[in-house]
């Protein structure tokens, strides 16, 4: 990662040098205010006000700029049109040919203009952040909510880059008539699934997604996945090769996400009666249920730190470990032990290697597919939360082989304990450890010892780039202590170094939360929990009040597990573009506040429409929450827990884990005061954890931009 200060520079279009944002400037504006407040000279609020005319000032002059440049571009597209028109009266190739290079020139001219507007966005965000953190205040809650809902607002300009659409529409449109397709009388508005081949096309809608943050359906789910990145990397930047990059790898890996969800939900529509057999209450269920969190609690740090040194061995040991916790959990039910039962669900929560999944897509798989893969791993996820139940509703049978019982409740153990063993040798036979920065130095080295170069010489050259590699940082550092014009030292911004340094500990990861992300963490805790008490307790629920049987419960998890690809399909390519992410939010915590409040068991009789809708409503908003949530969550963390043991991903699975822990237990405990006062009992901290959230939601609203 580089300093923005010095990424703006390098990527700065030379004659519209003096219409970028001053961020060198604003940064230096930022400690002169820190200096003036500790010093009496300024009050704050004279500050905050001088601070806001700066960058209204800032503001004005990008947007007047890019306006200018998109009548000039209207301009030329209204010219071309001319031509354009008298060609289709006259056809002649050649004239075709130069008018589509003409159309392409100004397509190029646009993309530079969203590349300045994108630049001016994210320098705008920096600013603002880097104010809070020097003084902290909350003033960029306050700026962007008076200029972004103001009617005259320029802040949306920059942000929602107004009038470019009709731009890109005139080009595209143009552009397809101009195609050789003889005969051919179609529009693009006559056939709008016809894909718009033209390269530079491809490119400008490309840097439209970018800069609106919109959601199409593989964005919203990579985000879903929150496998973060660099706002400021791009294809061309990117350091993965194809020596990393093996896709029989990221299949594994895939295929690891896919079993690992069909192994945590197999067991639902039994966890019941195999407890009951066992000898324990059917609400022991959730202890059953809940043991594979508690111990992905602990499995989540240790696969995350494990990823920074290899891939492939943690998912050696998580295959191993989940063959050895299943063929455990199939064994209680003759050893007629629910410590063993419980022992075996435990090993498998060790064998959690989902932090492995995430951490080799986001360090392992080049950019330019990275989307592709993340949506891969969200897919994956959701396809075995719908397959663990249905496969355990097909596995209603009942036979021994000589001393070993195979019925519904030991099913699920075997055949999962099966499907991990061919993993297992899938994974010896085709899985590729990529190669690592201490793998490609030992390379090197291996290849110098061919070489006549004798060691003395080679000790020497090393010490020259060492020290070659140290004085620019000394005579840099010198030069800002002397001139502070020359470069910006605002010590409130991080350097290279520390920009890119990860979180060592948990302690350091949870300084680096703002309220918006402990937030947007809560959110997501509370979905956790509303979402595994609705499916957690679904078997004994179900059984009490209406005499469901394992299948009818499997099918009933099932549905619901196959709402999830459909649904972020309508969110990721409809909804999330007519709405802000924010909003979206906000309407879907209220909608799962109100699938919780009429779930409760208010009414006698209770009717399955009342369980089924209710549930559907709430498992389905907190589907299309979670992928929102998640997508904040990827923006508004700090950069510095996008990579290491403990990342922003990792973060999240805690918050997620912890939350099926608690819920788990609430089960347990709620069982205590008899299964007639299980729902109510349960759903009741459901309830007040959605309220809070959506209090601290509306609290934090005007931070989630």
């Amino acid at each position: 990662m580089v300093a923005f200060g010095k990424y703006l520079q390098r990527k700065q279009i030379e004659e519209w040098r003096g219409y970028y944002i001053n961020y060198k400037m604003m940064k230096k504006k930022v400690k002169q205010y820190a200096e003036q407040i500790r010093g009496g000279s300024q009050h704050p609020r004279h500050v905050l006000k001088d601070f806001s005319r700066m960058l209204d000032t800032q503001i004005e002059k990008t947007v007047l700029f890019m306006l200018e440049q998109q009548g000039l571009l209207s301009g030329r597209l209204a010219t071309l049109r001319e031509t354009h028109d008298a060609v289709l009266e006259q056809p002649d190739i050649s004239k075709i040919v130069q008018l589509r290079e003409s159309y392409r020139d100004v397509g190029r001219d646009l993309l530079q203009l969203l590349v300045f507007v994108e630049l001016n966005a994210i320098g705008l965000r920096k600013i603002l952040k880097k104010f809070d953190k020097r003084f902290g205040y909350r003033f960029a809650d306050y700026y962007v909510k008076t200029r972004a809902n103001h009617p005259y607002s320029q802040l949306q300009q920059v942000f929602k880059h107004v009038g470019v659409g009709a731009v890109v529409g005139a080009i595209s449109r143009n552009l397809h008539e101009l195609q050789e397709h003889e005969g051919s009388f179609y529009s693009i508005y006559d056939q709008p699934v016809l894909p718009l081949q033209d390269p530079v096309v491809e490119a400008i809608k490309s840097a439209v997604d970018k800069l609106t943050n919109s959601t199409s359906f593989l964005n919203f789910l990579a985000q879903h996945a929150l496998i973060m990145q660099d706002d400021l990397q791009t294809p061309s930047e990117d350091t993965i090769d194809e020596r990393t990059y093996h896709f029989n790898s990221l299949l594994l890996n895939l295929g690891n996400t896919f079993l690992y969800m069909v192994n945590t939900y197999i067991i639902v529509p039994t966890a019941d009666d195999y407890s009951m057999s066992l000898g324990a209450a059917a609400t022991v269920c959730g202890v059953v249920i809940g043991s594979m969190a508690v111990a992905q609690v602990f499995s989540s740090v240790y696969f995350s730190a494990w990823s920074n040194k290899s891939y492939f061995k943690p998912l050696v040991f998580s295959s191993i470990a989940l063959f050895f916790g299943n063929l455990m959990y199939a064994l209680a039910y003759d050893a007629n032990s629910m410590w063993l039962l419980l022992f075996g669900r435990l090993c498998c929560g060790l064998g959690s290697a989902r932090a492995v999944n995430r951490r080799y897509i986001s360090d392992c798989v080049p950019l330019r597919i990275r989307m592709q893969a993340s949506a891969g791993f969200v897919s994956a996820s959701a396809l075995g939360m719908a397959c663990g139940p249905a496969l355990a509703g097909l596995l209603q049978i009942k036979f021994k082989i000589y001393n070993l019982t195979f019925n519904q409740s030991t099913l699920p153990g075997w055949v999962m304990a099966v499907a991990w063993l061919f993993y297992l040798v899938w994974l010896c036979i085709s899985f590729k450890e990529p190669l690592r920065d201490t793998e490609d130095q030992e390379e090197q080295e291996r290849s110098n010892a061919n070489e006549t170069t004798s060691m003395a010489e080679r000790e020497e050259n090393s010490r020259i780039v060492e020290e070659g590699l140290r004085k620019p940082l000394l005579i840099t550092s010198g030069l800002k202590l002397e001139d502070e014009d020359e470069e910006d030292c605002d010590e409130s911004e991080e350097s290279a170094e520390d920009s890119r340094r990860p979180a060592n500990s948990f302690g350091d990861a949870y300084r680096l939360l703002t309220p918006s992300v402990k937030v947007q963490l809560l959110i997501y805790f509370m979905l956790k929990y509303a979402m595994e008490i609705l499916l957690s307790e679904s078997s004994v629920v179900t059984s009490y009040y209406f005499g469901w049987t394992t299948s009818s419960v499997a099918i009933f998890l099932a549905c619901l597990g196959l709402t999830v690809l459909p649904i972020n399909i309508l969110v990721g390519s409809y909804i999330s573009n007519m709405f802000e992410d924010r909003q979206i939010l906000l309407t879907s915590e209220i909608i799962v506040f109100i699938g919780i409040l009429f779930s409760f068991n208010l009414f006698v009789p209770y009717t399955v429409p009342q369980y089924v809708i209710s549930g559907l409503v709430m498992f389905v908003a907190a589907e299309v929450l979670e992928g929102v949530n998640l997508s904040l969550l990827s923006r508004v963390m700090s950069s510095r827990l996008s990579k290491g043991t403990y990342n922003g991903g990792l973060l999240s699975t805690e918050a997620g884990t912890l939350a099926r822990v608690v819920a788990d237990v609430t089960i347990t405990l709620g069982g205590y005061l008899g299964r007639n006062h299980l729902l109510n009992a349960t759903l009741l901290p459901s309830l007040v954890i959605c309220i809070g959230s959506i209090v601290a939601t509306c609290c934090t609203y005007n931070s989630l931009y």
